[in-house]
């Protein structure tokens, strides 16, 4: 249960701002690093694939330990180190360009850092949430998260876009910065909760491999963490090639980068607007089996046409894209919160991003070496087969004969299990 009354509401609505504000830096940041890379280092496409799996591939190294770490440790005090280890490698960038030392390994450098510092940050917010709101309000607070994401992102692009065009791709990363440092004096704010009993922790390894046992076994989070892993792999292809695909091929100003860019957060919005009405008509397993198809749909479309008809395709396959990821992750995400034990979420947690996130790093490297040989376009059109598997693993498990995933709600809870069988 989530903390009673005012106080509750004061504190949900702090963590949220400072969320919120690391977002919307963040949305900035996302257009000028990439912007940096191309216009002042002029990467390849390669060089651009491995700096998207740079700032994802801390999920493969330490996608696992991050749960059992969060659980050891003061959760409120991982987020505030978290955010000013962000805040110190993104400012090193502008740092580095005013010394005439900027380089595409120092890049690469920064993305790992960010990367490693998100691990831990992201497994410790998720976990914090449900500490602050009651069950019944979960799935609409998740729902305003990924709302107020979908703002950010819609905002943060096309105000990063423009601020690249009047100062410059790597001034513009000062903003990433200060939103880092603005979140975490904010989350000092938070009550701290203070980390188990040394003496009666168990080891590591048995922590890591009792909560992959839990998730991997049952009979919804498993299928939704490898849909999960389908998304991601074509995220991974995507954020390291929409840059290069926008700049090279449709030969897109940085301004108009920025703004195709931000219509993702509308998609994001209309997906966070809808997921309760579409769940409370249809069903949360329904839903979340539509959102695949609809993935799938936006996907297609990205990379199609060329000149004006390439950027309405762009932006409306983004839009469609972004509307099915956030119906499914907002589904997924407060199923997970809901139906985990509470000693067992914050390894529930890191075990679904060590593999769903950890895709991202890996379709990044794979789209940047094929793009290098067969463009971008090519490349975007071919990820499409990876979003086919959303639908079609959710269409494989027990998900299509459900109405609602909460059916399954408390089946196989108990830490250890050797399996569940499904009716």
């Amino acid at each position: 249960m989530g903390i009673d009354g005012a106080g509750g509401a004061a504190v949900f609505w702090r963590w949220w701002t400072a969320g919120t504000t690391s977002a919307a830096g963040s949305a900035v940041g996302a257009v000028a690093l990439p912007l940096t890379a191309l216009t002042v280092l002029d990467a390849s496409a390669f060089e651009m694939g491995v700096i998207a799996a740079a700032g994802y591939v801390a999920w493969i190294v330490i996608g696992l330990p991050a749960g059992v770490i969060v659980q050891r440790l003061p959760m409120r005090t991982v987020q505030v180190v978290a955010d000013l280890a962000r805040a110190a490698a993104v400012v090193s960038v502008p740092l580095a360009w005013w010394l005439d030392e900027l380089t595409i390994a120092q890049l690469v450098i920064v993305a790992l850092v960010t990367s490693f510092a998100n691990v831990l940050f992201d497994v410790a917010n998720a976990t914090f949430l449900p500490s602050i709101v009651s069950k019944e309000q979960l799935q609409s607070r998740n729902s305003l998260t990924s709302g107020t994401h979908a703002t950010t992102q819609l905002a943060g692009p096309s105000v990063g876009g423009l601020v690249v065009q009047v100062l410059g791709a790597v001034p513009t990363l000062l903003v990433d910065a200060v939103s880092y440092l603005a979140s975490a004096l904010l989350l000092r704010t938070l009550p701290e909760r203070r980390p188990e009993n040394p003496d009666r922790r168990p080891p590591m390894g048995a922590m890591i491999r009792e909560g992959w046992r839990f998730v991997v076994r049952h009979p919804v989070m498993g299928p939704s963490m490898w849909a999960a892993t389908a998304v991601n792999t074509v995220c991974g292809a995507q954020h390291a090639l929409y840059a290069l695909y926008l700049v090279r091929e449709l030969h897109a100003e940085p301004g108009l980068v920025g703004l195709l860019l931000a219509v993702e957060g509308v998609g994001t919005l209309i997906g966070a607007a809808s997921t309760s009405r579409l769940t409370a008509r249809f069903g949360t397993a329904r839903t979340l089996l539509g959102a695949g198809f609809v993935v799938v749909a936006g996907a297609l479309v990205i990379p199609l046409g060329d000149g004006w008809r390439g950027f309405a395709a762009f932006a409306v396959g983004n839009v469609v894209f972004a509307a099915g990821v956030v119906v499914l992750s907002v589904l997924t995400r407060t199923y997970r919160q809901l139906a985990s034990p509470p000693e067992l979420l914050s390894r529930v947690m890191a075990t679904v991003r060590f593999v769903s996130w950890g895709a991202i790093p890996v379709g990044g490297l794979v789209a940047g070496v094929i793009a290098g040989l067969l463009g971008a376009r090519a490349t975007l059109l071919l990820f499409v087969v990876a979003a086919v598997c959303v639908p079609l693993v959710l269409l494989a498990s027990p998900v299509r004969r459900l109405r609602d995933l909460a059916d399954h709600q408390g089946s196989g809870e108990t830490s250890g299990s050797q399996g569940l069988s499904i009716t």
